[in-house]
């Protein structure tokens, strides 16, 4: 089958092409709009729909919209309650109803020859599931855990695959949803709701869970497969921050103790998913599932073996489990996502031929990888854009931001550069079979960076850019037969340095999605003091002439 997977609900619009059970393509619409989780100004709207994703998904595939078998919303009106029925105060849900309901004619007039009766609802959760459960290396058998803010009536949904085929086990029913309450914390914390959870993760680094005991009060498990998320004020907890204001211990404790709540939240769900279905294997998605401290407790501390987490775990990867859940019920086999690198990526030539175009000096050394690592021994900055661009909100070497992990100094500067707060950390990447001696605790390999690993103590002075406060670290696993050209820069700056391990971070600046083409690297090199860019088997130096 020919299925193209569209997510344009809630936030982050993207699309995704899957023939014959493969995934070929799939992007997020940011990255050709330039808005960040595609969200527009309201009053125009709360979202924007994936048209340039999904016509630059069907170009890579090498089809057109009427070449089609089906095409797939990650999201059932027929499921949708009005939202006084949720207990939900939300004044776009009628609009997202509406917008659902004429779906397939909406598409077919961005998609020229798409037929709007091929249209197919896949219900929000198991699209999310599906994302996870059909693109992990588990061959379509496993459990699935989904958490996010909300889908159509439920906020979670738990079940077990069984060659690809879903079993639901149980759902919990909104309002009560981990996610929008990460949500609110987020917005009272100052930071901008949907999109900012990650700084709350962050943060609670930096404080103590003080108000634990008064949260598990309203936010627990039910022993049932569900939980519980009513009646927090958090006012009470912390004053709420404006966004211009420092964050205080007080927003810290705060953040700490939401954090540590729902980690035992999560905790008690996978391990009741575990007794119902006895099952090896954990896949995880929904934007919760981003939360990579909690994946690593849950694979640390829960009876499964293995935990996959999709790399586009928030509602982007909805497009995909639209696609997948459609081709496997067509008798498609299950094939697993080989990659995350399945966004756009330009041959040498048209890469030349842009820089041409732009009249800026380069040149072609030897080896990119090479000049890379020699740039970063002598404590530059490099912007690093190879290969086709990354689905999914982590930078894994495609289009990342590098430097030299020995500098303590190096994570304010990295900081300084992206225009964010002082308190985030930076990841490290470290090539496979280096990773062992330098990281425990979290799974290895980890090529998604969704999982925090503990810095052995020896190492920790040695890359203290990479340590975060609390001696963890969000490493990337380098495979060099995945990534050959990232391995053997990673090589080439040990030899120089003796470090295995150098800081990763995504190629942007604040509020502005990741680079994506050559324009958008040229832009952010020009505006940033950024020492190097490698783009392809090409170099340009700041102020060469």
């Amino acid at each position: 089958m020919r299925v193209l997977g569209i997510n344009a609900i809630y936030h982050d619009p993207a699309a995704a092409v899957v023939i014959d059970g493969r995934v070929v393509a799939a992007a997020e619409e940011e990255r050709f709009s330039r808005r960040k989780h595609g969200k527009r100004p309201v009053p125009f709207s709360a979202w924007e729909t994936p048209d340039l994703s999904a016509r630059w998904c069907l170009a890579e595939a090498g089809i057109t919209a009427d070449d089609l078998d089906a095409v797939t919303y990650s999201f059932d009106p027929a499921l949708h309650p009005a939202p006084e029925q949720l207990g939900l105060d939300d004044p776009w849900d009628w609009l997202r109803h509406t917008y659902a309901e004429r779906a397939g004619d909406l598409l077919a007039s961005a998609l020229p020859g798409l037929d709007p009766a091929k249209l197919q609802y896949v219900p929000h959760h198991v699209a999310h599931a599906a994302s996870a459960a059909l693109a992990a290396p588990f061959g379509g058998s496993c459990a699935a855990l989904v958490l996010d803010g909300r889908g159509e009536r439920h906020s979670h949904l738990a079940g077990h695959y069984r060659d690809g085929l879903l079993e639901p086990l149980f759902s919990q029913s909104l309002p009560h949803s981990l996610g929008l309450l990460y949500e609110d914390a987020t917005d009272h914390l100052g930071f901008l709701r949907s999109s900012d959870e990650y700084k709350v993760m962050a943060l609670a680094s930096y404080g103590r869970p003080r108000h634990l005991d008064q949260l598990r009060e309203l936010v627990h498990a039910t022993g049932d497969g569900g939980f519980a998320t009513t009646g927090v004020d958090w006012n009470v907890l912390a004053k709420r921050r404006a966004p211009d204001e420092p964050w205080t211990e007080d927003h810290a404790d705060l953040a700490a103790s939401l954090q540590a709540v729902v980690e035992e939240v999560l905790l008690d769900l996978a391990r009741w998913l575990h007794d119902r279905t006895g099952a090896r294997d954990l896949a995880l998605a929904g934007g919760v599932a981003l939360n990579c401290v909690a994946n690593t407790r849950i694979f640390a501390e829960t009876p499964f073996e293995r935990v996959w987490v999709q790399p586009a775990a928030g509602d982007a990867g909805t497009a995909l489990g639209g696609a997948y859940t459609v081709a496997v019920q067509g008798g498609d086999p299950v094939l697993g996502m080989p990659s995350a690198a399945l966004g756009r990526g330009f041959a040498d030539e048209e890469i030349e031929q842009a820089l041409h175009t732009a009249r800026v000096p380069f040149e072609r050394p030897a080896d990119v990888a090479e000049a890379v690592a020699e740039a970063l021994a002598a404590d530059g900055i490099v912007a690093w854009v190879q290969g086709r661009s990354e689905y999914g909100p982590r930078a894994l070497g495609h289009r990342s931001l590098l430097a030299h992990p020995g500098r303590p100094e190096n994570l304010a500067r990295l900081n300084d550069v992206k225009g964010r707060e002082q308190f985030r950390p930076v990841a490290p990447m470290v090539r496979l079979e280096r990773a062992g001696a330098l990281f425990t605790r979290g799974p290895i390999p980890s090529p998604y960076m969704l999982f925090v690993h503990d810095v052995v103590p020896e190492w920790r002075d040695r890359i203290p850019a990479v340590v975060h406060v609390d001696g963890t670290a969000r490493i990337q696993t380098v495979d060099a037969a995945d990534e050959p050209v990232l391995a053997r820069m990673l090589a080439g700056f040990e030899r120089r340095t003796g470090l295995p391990v150098v800081v990763n971070t995504s190629l942007n600046t604040a509020g502005r999605p990741m680079v994506d083409d050559v324009k958008d690297a040229l832009e952010c090199f020009g505006s940033t003091p950024v020492d190097l860019l490698a783009i392809g088997p090409f170099v340009l130096r700041r102020g060469a002439a």
